[in-house]
């Protein structure tokens, strides 16, 4: 599909499936790598998604991106749906939005809401964990930090585990309609919805700073 010889400057938008390792080569695990995708040459994944989770995950061939979205003092905004483990309460979202203690530091505040109405998102395979009598339900997370399991940390820093977890926006991109499994080159407009909320986060994790 891709010549070698090309030379490619592109941002690309993946849908992550779940069971898909953030990296092209084997890990000794099970799980399936990028390979699998049929991606240009020469492009990389920008950050990670770990295997057990889903959704937005961007890839390309500019490595001055990965600083430039990834670095702490950026705090580029993601947005994560988290299907948790019976309903939070009021009070313990605003715990979760305030910050919590995660491997012993404390997260920096974010935005946390329950998600009304529900999503309604295809059924993962394999299936999450049910349990007849522990209802559950889905809540929003917006962190414009990016620590190793963090939402899922943080839940269940409030007794709410995390069940099945969607990274559904990285700055003001959306994950949209793109099917599981499928990617797409970024337009001119749509890559500016990425790069350009960096001057917002850079201000939203000042802001956070000072609350914390």
């Amino acid at each position: 599909m891709f010549s070698r010889g090309t030379i490619f400057t592109m941002l690309i938008a993946f849908h992550k499936p779940y069971g898909v390792i953030s990296q092209f080569t084997r890990d000794g695990s099970d799980f399936r790598t990028l390979a699998e995708f049929g991606f240009p040459p020469r492009v990389y994944p920008i950050g990670r998604l770990d295997a057990d989770s889903e959704g937005l995950l961007l890839l390309s061939d500019e490595p001055e991106l990965n600083e430039r979205l990834l670095h702490p003092q950026h705090g580029h905004r993601r947005v994560y749906w988290a299907q948790v483990e019976r309903i939070p309460t009021a009070e313990a979202l605003r715990k979760l939005a305030k910050g919590v203690l995660v491997q012993g530091r404390k997260s920096l505040p974010c935005r946390a809401h329950f998600l009304e109405p529900q999503p309604d998102l295809p059924p993962r395979d394999p299936p999450i964990r049910f349990r007849k009598n522990v209802p559950d339900c889905w809540i929003a997370l917006e962190l414009v930090e990016g620590r190793n399991r963090q939402v899922r940390r943080m839940t269940a820093a409030i007794g709410h585990p995390t069940l099945r977890l969607v990274r559904v926006k990285i700055g003001d991109f959306g994950l949209g309609d793109l099917p599981t499994g499928k990617w797409k080159i970024l337009t001119a407009r749509q890559r500016k919805l990425v790069i350009q909320s960096e001057v917002q986060a850079v201000a939203g994790r000042v802001a956070a700073e000072k609350l914390a």
